[in-house]
């Protein structure tokens, strides 16, 4: 079983970025799906991907509370609002 991640490791997880994290695991996908890893490294490999998913899960759900919508309002005038509908008073 792999060892547990370090703090240092895992805050450097946290800072790459979500395009690197996406080809990172699209490689393990690639690996894992090949079947040639041994047992250990199969399980090591899915973690890693599991840490990735969550890693992304949480970089999209950043940027989703950050979008913003524009929308026409009934007078005419524009108007915003965040991304789940909620509208800024």
């Amino acid at each position: 079983m792999p060892a547990k991640k370090t703090a240092a490791e895992s805050k450097e997880e946290k800072n790459i970025s979500f395009e690197t994290a996406i080809a990172r695991l699209e490689e393990i996908v690639r690996s894992l799906e090949n079947g040639s890893a041994e047992l250990d490294k199969s399980l090591e490999m899915f973690e890693e991907g599991a840490g990735l998913v969550r890693l992304c899960n949480e970089k999209l759900d950043k940027a989703e509370r950050r979008i913003r919508m524009l929308y026409k309002k009934e007078d005419g005038t524009y108007g915003e609002k965040n991304f789940d509908g909620k509208e800024d008073n």
